[in-house]
């Protein structure tokens, strides 16, 4: 009998010998019931909330499940597969659906025995239980730890952290407090946020997560209380339980949510105080401008451009975006400054124009649409087949399903990785062309090209009743047309449009056809 040996500890608070223990334990067990260990799988410092498939030894012994190489699973107990009870009970129930024997040694479980199910339910119940309170009992301790004048949370800009025996509490980092002064001067004086954020590039100051700076680090959330201009560290008011992580069933991920209010706990530490009071008070007026008693914007609706978000910066590849009611222009420039793009900027008024009018006159116009009907005829050659490929296209069809089940029960019994996910998304996506072809193939003796000219008339009628009264719906129109806008600017200094004409047949070919960018429809530039 082939063993597997499964060890666990959960945090780096724990001895490593706790491995040493289990291992010991579990290897006298190996040798009572006469199997050989093949392998020991061992998780340090990982907690038993964590899924098993995302512990590196734990996804190692759920893939030599997979592939049969041990009959018996050997563990302390049960609470070192996983102390959520639902995820322990899944486990369990996929190795003994292979046919894998666990033994718990410490706890007394045995999948041979018939009281098993119960004892696996009042065992996960119990360790359910135990995550609850341990969860209780630290974040009590945290909130004591506050309440004693230490901190409880992570790393904030403009403190380093020190550790000492009681807990652990700010140090001024004066050379971050530095920036942190400038940052709240230049925005009292009156500067955009994304201004202080170029400087701060140009300067190379490290942003809180060591990179650049953007205006969601310096700007925040005010309501949240998260950017640099709203952290009341620096005035001495140390914030606590603003938010918790919960676990998302569905997935298995911690998500961050934002905790009442009234749950937040503060404490004064005026040692720690980086501004002085009339500086934060002159930045607060300014936030506060504009804003409702809850501390929330006031909604003002978002002003409707036809290209913004669509075109791509000719230098960065970012989005290109209303910077102004006047021109278009690279977010990224006007967020992040000169240090991550040099920018790039052209009237709305001139591209717009432009754009509609190469629609009108070019894209959408006769010539365009028999090109684009002789196009289609190509498509529809190249989608359908020759008859002898109907049989070998049914055959991969069969094959393929076959190795989508394998991959589908890999990731039932590991979990979703990257790797198996991918392998997944291709097979799923190799058997939907061919059973596209083969549907087609069926029909295509009824198939017909269809009138582009029709087709185009029609884009273009709805095209211009939208410019005229529903700039929402033209814009929707604008990307289904595109898709994406790339811009270049050549040696000439004038500006180019590149379009993908490949979106816009797809509108004509319509979802049965495959519409792949190629010869005769690659995309189409013009100049600004």
């Amino acid at each position: 009998m082939k063993a597997t040996i499964y060890a666990r500890y959960s945090s780096d608070k724990q001895s490593e010998t706790s491995l040493d223990d289990q291992l010991r334990v579990c290897r006298a067990r190996a040798d009572r019931e006469g199997a050989t260990v093949e392998f020991e799988r061992c998780d340090a410092a990982i907690s038993g909330s964590t899924a098993v498939g995302s512990r590196p030894a734990g996804n190692a012994m759920l893939a030599d499940a997979l592939a049969g190489r041990f009959d018996l699973l050997l563990v302390e107990g049960l609470d070192r597969l996983a102390r959520d009870q639902v995820e322990q009970e899944q486990i369990v129930r996929r190795l003994e659906h292979r046919g894998i024997r666990i033994i718990g040694v410490s706890d007394g479980y045995d999948s041979r025995h018939s009281g098993r199910k119960i004892m696996r339910g009042v065992r996960g119940l119990i360790n359910d239980l135990y995550l609850d309170d341990l969860r209780s009992k630290t974040h009590r301790g945290q909130a004591g730890q506050v309440e004693r004048g230490y901190i409880a949370g992570g790393k904030s800009y403009g403190y380093d952290i020190v550790k000492a025996d009681g807990g652990s509490t700010y140090r001024i980092n004066e050379n971050q407090a530095r920036w942190v002064v400038w940052i709240f001067e230049q925005y009292a004086a009156g500067n955009s946020v994304q201004r202080i954020a170029h400087e701060l590039n140009n300067q190379g100051v490290p942003s809180p997560r060591d990179s650049t700076w953007a205006v969601s680090a310096i700007y925040g959330s005010p309501v949240k209380g998260s950017g640099i201009l709203n952290n009341s560290m620096y005035v001495g008011q140390y914030v606590w339980n603003r938010s918790q992580w919960i676990k998302d069933p569905d997935t298995g991920r911690r998500q961050r949510t934002e905790r009442p209010r009234e749950e937040w706990q503060t404490a004064s530490l005026p040692e720690l105080r980086i501004i002085d009071d009339e500086l934060w008070r002159r930045v607060r007026e300014r936030i506060d401008a504009g804003r409702d008693e809850h501390g929330r914007k006031r909604q003002v609706r978002p002003a409707t451009t036809l290209f913004g978000g669509m075109m791509l910066c000719p230098h960065c590849g970012g989005a290109v975006v209303a910077i102004n009611a006047d021109r278009y222009g690279c977010a990224a420039a006007k967020d992040r400054g000169p240090a991550v793009c040099k920018g790039f900027s052209i009237p709305r008024d001139l591209v717009e124009k432009r754009l509609i009018s190469i629609i009108r006159a070019e894209l959408l116009s006769p010539v365009a649409a028999a090109e684009f009907e002789k196009a289609f005829d190509e498509l529809l050659i190249a989608n359908t087949g020759s008859t002898e490929d109907v049989a070998q296209s049914t055959k991969r069809i069969t094959q393929l399903t076959a190795e989508i089940g394998r991959v589908i029960d890999a990731i039932t019994m590991v979990g979703a990785s990257e790797a198996l996910a991918a392998k997944l998304k291709a097979l799923e996506n190799d058997r939907s062309a061919l059973q596209r072809r083969l549907a087609l193939k069926a029909a295509s003796e009824a198939a017909r090209t269809p009138n582009v000219t029709s087709i185009f008339n029609e884009i273009l009628m709805n095209l211009t009743a939208a410019l005229r009264e529903n700039p929402l719906m033209a814009r929707k129109i604008l990307g289904d047309i595109f898709g994406s806008i790339q811009l270049e600017v050549r040696e000439d200094n004038q500006v180019w449009a590149k379009m993908a004409t490949a979106q816009l047949l797809k509108q004509v070919a319509g979802p049965s056809i495959s519409v792949v960018a190629g010869a005769g429809f690659e995309p189409t530039t013009f100049g600004l």
